[in-house]
């Protein structure tokens, strides 16, 4: 009986009618990005100092400059280890009193300035920015900083959430009704976040938003890797993450034309409605229609296919089912991903990958975001190093194997963070080339674990084994904006020590993986925990198992 595959090589593997559905469903990883990045802009942290009405009063009597106005009534102004003195603290002055003159008006109540007393912020603060953020509509400074950082986390531990239930959904129900209904709630939850009252209100609405953005994506990365055939498989599965990128590069010039963040979250969020219309011009996965044993639904869409591509589908068309897999059936545990010493090693290792390249990716781009001059500049080229790095792979994977390329990715990644130390802040380009360089090869890590992490596992705790490695991806990226903020209070350039040690480490354990090029998938734990020890030719794997098919038949 033919295959999916079988079926595809005759009417077309990546035609005409795949290479539509595939730009289709590119809209939906790009509208990934500025959920999973848009906290760059959205929680945009501009200039500020302490309100106060009296000085207000006064600057307008004696008609001061903005220049002149903070000069005389701002406290640290000047001193670059004094921002938390600029930013969250005013001076215990009645500016009200009338003997209060207007050239230096504190030099009457003290010698020194220093001498005179603090006190928090009573009256909100003032921003120096033309266009807004969640930070200066909800005063999100100072003492209240810290909510920036939950707010992003609150995405990535949607990520977390959602992946434990998503993935069920779409093997239950299909991927086009998870596809379709994600969207619906990511829509829906993105519009809510813009028209959020409150704080509160908009934390919840945009950890919904985490909780299915994660499934859209992965919907429309699995529907349309299973209508390809599977010599294009990879390089689709590639492909896909690269719209990614485009839509990091769409975000920043958006961002720069709406610089109101109700109306860029609003911006980003109403074109995810047209998603919907994936009703009618995306197909369910044939395969996944087989797996439920709706076998006519699957020779029907396989016949559009062929009809499309301009080709004739094969006679034993209407035979068409699954690969058989006469293995023994196997029921996947959590402790399978621990059972062998090698296994053991690979699944820690893994974890911390996944772990050390969610840190890095998101904490370069958030540092970026908050030290850049110009951030949507800043923003536009760090994204734009990531399309090259997705033609490396392409052109690597198969000639330097995976585990080279991701090791030596991960080091450049963590030396690029460590030598962006020892830059002058003066030296504007040169930092931003070494950022991009760190962020191209933390991107290539990215995109090569996944691949990396399925061929290490054998085949029936294979997708168990990706699911559970890649959630410390979501943890991740839960801690940090919690690491990157709060540790840019003690030392501007704290984080990237963290990123270089951890860029470096990672880059050092994957060496301890074994080479997976040209050897066949484990498909059982004994050939996972072998794979260390020689490398099996797919090709070899491939005659054996036709040999044995021979025997058992005769």
């Amino acid at each position: 009986m033919p295959t999916v595959d079988d079926v595809l090589e005759q009417v077309g593997e990546f035609g005409w009618y795949q290479k539509r559905v595939f730009l289709t469903l590119c809209f939906t990883s790009a509208a990934l990005a500025p959920i999973y990045l848009g906290i760059v802009f959205l929680g945009f942290a501009p200039s500020h100092h302490c309100r106060s009405p009296g000085v207000s009063e006064l600057s307008q009597r004696c008609g001061w400059s903005p220049a002149e106005e903070l000069n005389y009534t701002v406290p640290g102004l000047g001193a670059a280890d004094e921002a938390f003195l600029r930013q969250c603290m005013q001076y215990e002055v009645d500016w009200n009193q009338s003997t209060l003159s207007c050239v230096d008006p504190l030099a009457s109540l003290a010698v020194n300035r220093s001498h005179l007393p603090l006190v928090p912020c009573q009256h909100g603060w003032v921003y120096d920015t033309p266009g807004s953020s969640i930070v200066t509509e909800f005063n999100l400074v100072c003492a209240n900083a810290w909510k920036v950082d939950l707010f992003q986390s609150c995405v990535n531990l949607g990520f977390f959430l959602g992946s434990l239930g998503i993935g069920y959904i779409a093997d239950r129900f299909g991927r086009k009704l998870c596809l379709l209904a994600t969207s619906l709630i990511m829509a829906l939850s993105g519009v809510l976040t813009a028209v959020s009252p409150d704080y509160t209100s908009m934390l919840l609405f945009r950890l919904l938003q985490g909780m299915v953005s994660k499934g859209t994506w992965m919907s429309g990365y699995t529907l349309i890797t299973e209508c390809v055939g599977s010599g294009y498989r990879r390089t689709v599965a590639i492909l896909y993450q690269v719209a990614f990128t485009v839509g990091l590069l769409g975000l920043s010039w958006l961002a720069y034309a709406i610089p109101h963040w109700r109306w860029l979250q609003l911006a980003v969020s109403l074109p995810t409605f047209f998603f919907l219309l994936y009703y009618w011009c995306v197909p369910e996965s044939p395969r996944w229609l087989l797996s439920q044993k709706r076998n006519t639904q699957a020779i029907k869409i396989m016949n559009h296919i062929a009809r499309k591509n301009g080709k004739s589908p094969p006679a034993d068309l209407q035979i068409l089912s699954l690969e058989e897999d006469n293995t023994e059936k196997q029921s996947p545990s959590f402790m399978d991903l621990f059972r062998t010493p090698n296994l053991r090693k690979h699944t820690c290792i893994l974890m911390y990958i996944w772990f050390s390249c969610a840190v890095v990716y998101q904490g370069l781009v958030m540092h970026m975001g908050a030290t850049s001059r110009n951030i949507y500049l800043d923003f536009f080229f760090s994204a734009l190093v990531e399309l090259p790095a997705a033609f490396i792979i392409l052109i690597t994977i198969d000639r330097a194997g995976r585990i080279y390329p991701l090791a030596l990715s991960s080091l450049v990644a963590g030396a690029a963070c460590l030598v962006m130390l020892f830059i002058s802040q003066d030296q504007r380009w040169l930092n931003v080339v070494v950022a991009c360089l760190g962020r191209m090869g933390i991107t290539i890590v990215l995109q090569m674990i996944c691949l990396v992490n399925a061929e290490l596992y054998p085949t029936f705790i294979r997708n168990l084994g990706v699911m559970v490695c890649s959630a410390l991806c979501d943890v991740g990226g839960i801690f940090t904006p919690f690491m990157v903020f709060r540790l840019m209070e003690v030392w501007q350039a704290l984080p990237l020590v963290l990123f270089g040690v951890l860029g470096l480490s990672a880059g050092g354990v994957t060496l301890l993986l074994p080479e997976t090029k040209g050897v066949a998938l484990p498909e059982t734990i004994q050939d996972a925990e072998n794979l260390q020890r020689k490398a099996k030719p797919k090709e070899n794997a491939i005659y054996l198992q036709v040999q044995t098919s021979e025997l058992k038949s005769t």
